[in-house]
């Protein structure tokens, strides 16, 4: 699995005083990223992602992911900016529509969501870049701002989304696509789809496919079952899916290299696992074993 990326997320119930310490596990184990949660009423992904990238010095960290009608386009280039000039080459920046019921609770959705989320990228891009942008748009207004403090390298901006247009949305503005847990290789064949007919109409030279994958190391059906079950069934719901159709990496350790494998020759250039019930760090430990990629 040549070129593949394989990474955790810090699970969104933990407490934030425990990231840096999880950050620092990570990276000594070899783990290529640390992804982070923004989800509303638990933490604030800028600040999470900061706490990460300075407990480390060579983990890459991704916000997965901001919404972008909770996060005005120029202060969020602001704090991008600032990450990404102070720690070059580690940061990954994550948007995508958000919840609408979560967005409806703070007074912030919006009709034209893929307008916002398109101008978001654009705007965020160029201010992050240090250009002057005046963009007038359906969503978003900047008019001939400048960041004193730009990038010296503009870190990715990637998007978390599902559906067909905001895939190819993806595909043509964006560095990268974010899938969410559940989706195994059929999925990935299938949104590579929408995003490559993207791709054909944008300018963006790379493009990377982010997977996000639950992973429970147990060798008890059932138990691993009972652990995850809450979890996985909420998934599922919001995919649309039944439970047992969602792809995972729960099970035995044994099965995680051709799981993995599978992700990756869909399409997958990077796998985060997000571990589920006790232990994360020890899972997390059991899985880059498995694969092969602790390092000595």
């Amino acid at each position: 699995m040549i070129g593949l990326r394989v990474g955790f997320m810090f699970e969104r119930d933990r407490a934030p005083e425990e990231l840096p310490a999880c950050a620092a596990a990570l990276e000594e184990l070899g783990a290529d990223d640390l992804w982070v949660v923004e989800d509303l009423g638990w933490a604030g992904s800028i600040s999470a992602a900061a706490l990460a990238l300075a407990a480390t010095r060579r983990l890459r960290v991704g916000i997965g992911i901001a919404p972008v009608a909770l996060r005005n386009p120029a202060l969020l280039a602001m704090e991008v900016a600032n990450l990404a000039r102070v720690h070059p080459g580690r940061l990954v920046a994550g948007v995508g529509h958000g919840v609408p019921e979560w967005m409806r609770k703070v007074g912030a959705e919006t009709p034209r969501k893929l307008a916002l989320l398109e101008e978001t990228i654009v705007a965020v891009r160029g201010l992050v870049a240090g250009e002057t942008v005046t963009l007038h748009g359906r969503e978003v207004t900047v008019d001939g701002l400048t960041l004193v403090h730009p990038a010296r390298e503009v870190p990715p901006i990637v998007t978390g989304v599902v559906k067909p247009r905001s895939l190819e949305l993806s595909g043509r503005v964006a560095d990268g696509t974010i899938l969410a847990e559940g989706a195994g290789p059929a999925e990935l064949i299938a949104a590579r789809k929408h995003i490559d007919a993207g791709r054909a109409a944008g300018d963006r030279p790379e493009h990377e496919l982010i997977v996000f994958a639950y992973l429970h190391v147990s060798d008890d059906p059932e138990r691993a079952a009972e652990a995850t079950r809450e979890m996985v069934t909420g998934q599922a719901a919001w995919l649309g899916v039944p439970p047992e159709e969602l792809f995972t990496l729960i099970g035995p350790a044994a099965d995680i290299p051709a799981r993995v494998a599978a992700l990756h020759e869909a399409g997958a250039s990077t796998v985060i696992l997000r571990p589920l019930g006790d232990d994360p760090e020890g899972q997390a430990r059991i899985a880059l074993e498995a694969l092969g990629r602790v390092r000595q």
